[in-house]
């Protein structure tokens, strides 16, 4: 039996199961999304995906997890309204049901260190940065947490990781809040200051998560960042979702989606992210 296969087999009930409870704008374009999956959340780790599909006509969206009630049986995940599909999964209103919640998905994160660990996120990834705070924090880690955005107004969930962390630091491009600039800035920061970061882990936008790897590149520290390449079914069969780290061909589906982030080969990555930019964007206009 293949990784795959396994994985489709033992999240397979959770489709019978998703339902909408809550619907929450977060800041512009983002929302977040409580779904009642109790197969996903009695499961479900830090690190690990969710597909999504909002009817039967729509794409299938991977969305990292932003935090799971295992009592309630709900899972939350913060949506990114960017493409016509995304922006159906941001009209759905409690009590609708979505045509597929399939996970967990993916490897856990392997959060098996000691010390300091800053984790960093923006946009959707200041949501998924939330759950792997929280348990490195419960395993006695000093947490740094480390949040971007271009203006405080795109911000959120300060105050839950503030109950996780030792540290908040913020960047905004516009110094609405916290120093200016973005995560890599922040880092740098702290490593010529001296802080013993043993590893970083970054989660959000594909071109943030390049620039806090090379920003941590000359320092030695580890970094693991969470990719987002393009996927369909999720469970390494279709091969859709292949990126190469350290010169191997790996699928994020289900060797990742967290990998070293100085062994991946970024320019093939974010040239494969914009390969069906134009026509989302005319999907998006209809």
């Amino acid at each position: 039996m293949s990784v795959g296969v396994r994985h489709h087999q033992e999240t397979a009930t959770a489709l019978e199961e998703a339902q909408v409870l809550r619907r929450e704008p977060l800041v512009p374009n983002l929302q977040l999304l409580t779904v009642r999956a109790p197969a996903v959340a009695s499961k479900i780790q830090p690190g690990q995906f969710v597909i999504v599909m909002a009817d039967a006509t729509s794409e299938r969206i991977p969305l990292t997890v932003a935090d799971w009630d295992r009592k309630e049986g709900s899972v939350s995940c913060v949506i990114m309204q960017v493409g016509r599909s995304t922006y159906k999964l941001g009209d759905l209103e409690p009590g609708d049901r979505l045509a597929a919640f399939v996970g967990p998905l993916g490897r856990a994160l392997d959060l098996n260190v000691d010390g300091t660990v800053a984790v960093a996120g923006g946009c959707y990834g200041i949501g998924s940065i939330y759950p792997v705070a929280r348990a490195l924090k419960e395993r006695g880690n000093r947490v740094i947490a480390i949040v971007e955005g271009r203006s405080k107004f795109l911000l959120y969930w300060l105050d839950r990781l503030s109950q996780v962390s030792d540290q908040v630091l913020v960047s905004t491009k516009d110094r609405s809040l916290g120093k200016r600039g973005y995560c890599p800035g922040l880092i740098r920061e702290l490593l010529d200051a001296g802080e013993p970061i043993q590893r970083v882990i970054a989660i959000g936008c594909t071109f943030m998560m390049y620039e806090m790897s090379e920003a941590t590149r000359p320092y030695g520290v580890k970094t693991i960042v969470s990719l987002n390449p393009i996927m369909i079914d999720g469970t390494g069969m279709c091969g859709a979702c292949r990126v190469s780290v350290g010169g191997q061909t790996k699928f994020a589906c289900v060797d990742g989606p967290d990998f070293d982030g100085h062994q991946v080969d970024w320019e093939l990555l974010l040239a494969r992210r914009k390969a069906y930019l134009e026509p989302e964007t005319i999907a998006a206009e209809r």
